[in-house]
């Protein structure tokens, strides 16, 4: 009997363990910008992820300074945001890595992690916006839109670039999400 429950528990942890990576594509791996790829599972695993598609000359791109604000406050609890730059809508952001890298960090102070430009949207779209899209049905519609995913893997909330990072309602679900 013991045996049993031993390896029944032993196979619960190991499928508990493939909810978070392996059965989720959030584990596709991205390239930094201005650095090397990293398998986002790997990297931000039992985190919660707060990722956006950004743009540097939008008129929502003041929102860098409510994500900023979001990630310092939380990263200590376990939130990570992660930024998703994207020319998808008019072609609003700049083409060069080191210029998208530059801008947001004069501009507003970015620390959270950053990725290089790529489609969020799309046949084209990066596969970790494909896997967000597939799990929420909602597309981002321009730029900004913000996706909730907790420490499973599992997406939790989509944000549409009207909502403020500092909005009662993102507030809320990010600190349920970090209980």
């Amino acid at each position: 009997m013991r045996i049993a429950f031993l390896a029944a528990f032993s196979l619960f942890a190991i499928n508990a363990h493939a909810l978070d990576c392996a059965s989720t594509d959030i584990d596709a791996s991205q390239k930094r910008l201005l650095g090397e790829p990293e398998n986002i599972c790997q990297t931000y695993g039992g985190k919660v992820l707060l990722v956006a598609n950004v743009a540097s000359h939008c008129g929502f791109t003041p929102q860098y300074e409510g994500l900023e604000k979001l990630y310092k406050e939380n990263k200590d609890k376990g939130l990570v945001v992660l930024g998703f730059p994207s020319a998808d809508f008019n072609g609003q952001e700049f083409e060069s890595d080191a210029k998208i890298a530059e801008f947001c960090k004069l501009n507003f102070g970015v620390s959270f992690p950053l990725f290089t430009r790529s489609s969020v949207k799309g046949e084209n779209a990066n596969p970790l916006f494909k896997k967000l899209i597939a799990e929420t049905g909602k597309e981002p519609g321009w730029n900004f839109n913000k996706y909730l995913v907790g420490r499973d893997g599992q997406v939790i909330a989509h944000f549409d670039s009207k909502v403020e990072p500092d909005s009662p309602e993102m507030k809320k679900a990010i600190a349920a999400a970090l209980k």
